[in-house]
């Protein structure tokens, strides 16, 4: 049996690491409920090399992580969801604001994807569930979306006692 884990993309860490985020609380939560219930919070390489743009790898709570080198599995699977976004954005499916599609979404999906043990893939970034909406029409993705805006009692149909 694999145990469940989850992916965490970059905007989760801009958000939990800063406490005056309006975010914060909800990523704080998520980050406890992971713990609680075991689940492995695993971090890829490209979500470090983008938090490393504006802040150090040190800050990241890396000892609660489990990284993900990004490998040849992940690229194959890269490029077929890369195809499928780029194609929807060109007949006019999907509305992507300044944004180059392959670079990390469809990288990190590609990972969660690919990884047997995630289950879950939580951002806080609209665009990407703008991706992952494309991808679940056209392709079978075992992986769920979990969006930050929404407190991880909602997401798990927990009570907030």
């Amino acid at each position: 049996m694999t145990h469940k884990a989850v992916l965490l993309d970059t905007s989760f860490f801009i958000r939990f690491l800063n406490e005056s985020d309006p975010l914060f609380k909800n990523a704080d939560g998520y980050f406890r409920y992971f713990l609680q219930k075991e689940i492995t919070m695993m971090i890829s390489t490209i979500s470090i090399a983008e938090y490393c743009v504006g802040g150090d790898v040190h800050e990241l709570p890396l000892r609660n992580l489990q990284i993900v080198p990004f490998n040849l599995d992940h690229s194959k699977r890269t490029g077929a969801f890369a195809k499928i976004v780029f194609n929807a954005k060109r007949n006019g499916k999907i509305d992507i604001a300044n944004r180059n599609i392959i670079p990390n979404d469809t990288k990190l999906f590609a990972q969660a994807d690919c990884e047997k043990s995630i289950e879950f893939y939580l951002s806080s970034d609209s665009e990407s569930l703008k991706i992952y909406d494309i991808l679940r029409q056209e392709t079978a993705t075992k992986f769920q979306f979990i969006d930050l805006n929404t407190p991880y009692n909602e997401t798990f149909g927990l009570l907030d006692l």
